[in-house]
């Protein structure tokens, strides 16, 4: 019996790395895109078949997974939106006939916008007309999804909670317009709100406004989020930047949000006395008994 493929499309981070090491566990076959000036090249290493294709190559893409008689596909890793704008982006990244097709009524048409969710949806759209269809990639590995409780030694301060509880309803908010994922609150006040930069651009832009410090980080879904794509991703160096920029406090929404190298993750924040919890899709904070183990003892 021939042995099960699954097409990974990977974009910037760690995520598309351990996703492609888990599928090797559990013995499934990975034929593995990377999007050009994104992906981390140790991911060949990991791929029973490897190339790059710019962001605009559909066709490319397309053609390359059905050579190599895949049908089951997954994306993983972030795609920076700002570059879709940056001067001779089209040239950049040699869009084929499929990829202007596809692209045309995302950038020329009125009828359709340019959320992450539009572009993302097209695409998986069209992949699918040729038997392409993707899958979430945390059902691959869905213990990088963050259960309801406080991951650290240190939890939310009365001030922080109260802009958790804040910041939850704003980065609901914009999220349900699909502008952003994340909030920067202090203060019951949002210092700086994500668009297209990204999260660790939104809190360094706030450690900016903001020297005081003692900043708290929503990070939530989208109301309707879509788990094939764009789920909120949260690693080392979101940490690092948070540390830098004087936040101390980090809410993500349980079973929606992915932690990457959580262990080690734990291990910085409480080594900067720094706060993450996972707040319920009501946005309500774990209680008492589900802290971590240090935590409720």
């Amino acid at each position: 019996l021939a042995r099960q493929r699954v097409g990974l499309l990977a974009g910037w981070g760690r995520f598309p790395i351990l996703v492609a090491e888990e599928l090797n566990r559990q013995n499934i076959e990975v034929v593995g895109l990377g999007v050009r000036d994104h992906a981390d090249p140790a991911l060949a290493s990991l791929c029973v078949a490897f190339d790059w294709v710019g962001m605009a190559q559909v066709g490319f893409a397309i053609r390359y997974f059905r050579r190599h008689d895949v049908r089951d596909m997954t994306m993983a890793g972030k795609i920076f939106k700002a570059r879709l704008f940056e001067h001779r982006f089209w040239l950049k990244h040699f869009p084929d006939l499929r990829g202007v097709q596809t692209y045309w009524r995302l950038f020329f048409g009125r009828r359709q916008d340019r959320r992450d969710d539009s572009i993302l949806t097209t695409i998986c759209n069209e992949f699918a007309r040729d038997g392409l269809v993707f899958a979430p990639a945390t059902d691959f590995v869905p213990e990088l999804l963050v259960t309801h409780r406080q991951l650290t030694r240190r939890g939310p301060s009365p001030v922080e909670q109260r802009d958790i509880d804040y910041g939850w309803n704003v980065a609901k908010e914009i999220g349900r317009h699909d502008i952003g994922q994340s909030v920067v609150i202090r203060g019951r006040t949002a210092v700086a709100v994500e668009a297209m930069e990204g999260t660790d651009a939104c809190i360094r832009r706030a450690g900016e406004l903001c020297s005081a410090g003692n900043m708290t980080v929503v990070k939530v879904a989208k109301p309707r989020q879509d788990m094939r794509f764009d789920v909120p991703t949260i690693g080392l160096g979101t940490l690092e930047t948070m540390v830098a920029a004087g936040a101390t406090c980090l809410a993500v929404e349980a079973t929606k949000t992915i932690l990457l190298d959580q262990d080690s993750l734990i291990e910085y924040a409480d080594r900067h006395r720094m706060t993450i919890v996972a707040l319920n899709p009501a946005g309500e904070l774990p209680a008492l008994h589900e802290t971590c183990p240090e935590t409720a003892s």
